[in-house]
């Protein structure tokens, strides 16, 4: 009854156990827990019950002599038995939920999260909202991550996009990564999935209420590991057919023209943004860098250089450091900007600029 009391306060605040769960694999997950707890509890006490008892009630002061269980068959018997059973009782069900959690089959809609340093990029692939694609990425403010105003509600767990998704529908997840080892982890769904470069991994959910549920990424990959959260956004159907309507529109609102020709001032503005979203973690947003693993782009050679040797590295990385492909992550014009901004921000006057025809013919 005492644990079953302390179940019920540790879920009223899940600080202090499991989030509360949001599909049925979630409270499966949940009561096998808590069943361990108990069967784990329940032998704690009676192990520790019968050695203090021994101890206590067979001492050498009131008498007792020390007897020996060598080679004695019961006693062989009842600590393998009675333990066998134990295991028996609790991987039963634990095999059931762990084979169901693997079972991604006949979803309603497909997902693929590809994990970045560090951030997260999302391809609608099948189902209702295919097409719709898009980066999500920490959306706390700065002046709370470094000190400078009180800690938000959701610090350091929200996104500038979430994951929107219909309730009852099963969703099924891809995850890959492009660079290491990241995770997708949403526990009031029970969903912990490896994000791997170069394959291909699945998990699924099925969500039984609306509502936004909140992760992070569950392996260490580097500088910026604590700031790539997952937000899943759980609404009804009528709510998410409003939602892949506007996503649309926007794609299609943001499908430029790859032969506009943009003034120094409009990529020097666009390029600020997209810097501060993707560049500043590392290069900081002064462009001074933490040396020696995320070099200055102030005065630095490549930022004063070519801008053919910019655009290179921008595009393909580096191998061998933190500085990741750009490629597959930002658009031409987002790529034209950034470099624009970085050649003219700071203490750099290089004066040129890039402009999103020079990024389509480099990337061919």
């Amino acid at each position: 009854m005492a644990l079953a009391t302390l179940a019920e306060v540790a879920w009223a605040d899940y600080q202090l156990n499991f989030q509360e769960p949001a599909t049925k694999l979630a409270r499966e997950v949940y009561d096998l827990h808590m069943m361990m707890m108990y069967i784990c509890g329940a032998i704690f006490v009676g192990v520790f019950g019968v050695m203090f008892y021994s101890v206590f009630k067979h001492r050498k002061s009131s008498g007792r002599t020390a007897a020996t269980f060598h080679e004695n068959t019961t006693v062989e018997m009842v600590w393998t038995v009675i333990p066998t059973l134990i295991l028996i009782a609790m991987v039963w069900p634990v095999t059931k939920t762990l084979i169901a959690m693997r079972d991604a089959s006949s979803a309603d809609i497909t997902i693929k999260a590809t994990g970045y340093q560090w951030k997260w990029g999302y391809d609608y692939i099948k189902g209702e909202g295919e097409g719709i694609k898009f980066m999500s990425v920490l959306s706390t403010p700065r002046d709370q991550i470094e000190g400078r105003a009180p800690k938000g509600e959701h610090y350091l767990l929200e996104t500038d996009n979430n994951v929107v998704v219909p309730v009852g529908k099963k969703i099924r997840i891809l995850t890959t990564a492009e660079d290491v080892i990241h995770a997708w982890f949403v526990p009031a769904f029970a969903v912990k999935q490896d994000a791997v470069p170069g394959f291909i991994r699945d998990t699924s959910f099925r969500a039984e209420r609306e509502g936004i549920y909140r992760g992070q990424c569950a392996e260490l990959c580097g500088k910026d590991h604590g700031f790539m959260p997952i937000v899943v956004e759980v609404v009804s159907a009528e709510k998410y057919a409003v939602w892949v309507a506007g996503q649309k529109k926007k794609l299609a609102a943001a499908a430029e023209d790859p032969q506009k020709v943009w003034t120094l001032g409009e990529l020097k503005q666009r390029g600020e943004t997209v810097y501060a979203q993707n560049c500043a973690a590392c290069h900081q947003p002064t462009g001074k860098g933490l040396p020696p693993a995320f070099p200055a782009i102030d005065g630095s050679k490549i930022a004063t250089g070519p801008k053919e040797a910019h655009l290179n590295i921008v595009l393909n990385g580096k191998t061998g450091t933190s500085m990741q492909a750009f490629d597959k992550q930002l658009s031409d014009t987002d790529i034209a900007a950034v470099i624009t901004y970085e050649r003219n921000a700071w203490g750099n006057h290089a004066g040129d600029m890039v402009q999103p025809a020079d990024v389509k013919a480099a990337r061919q």
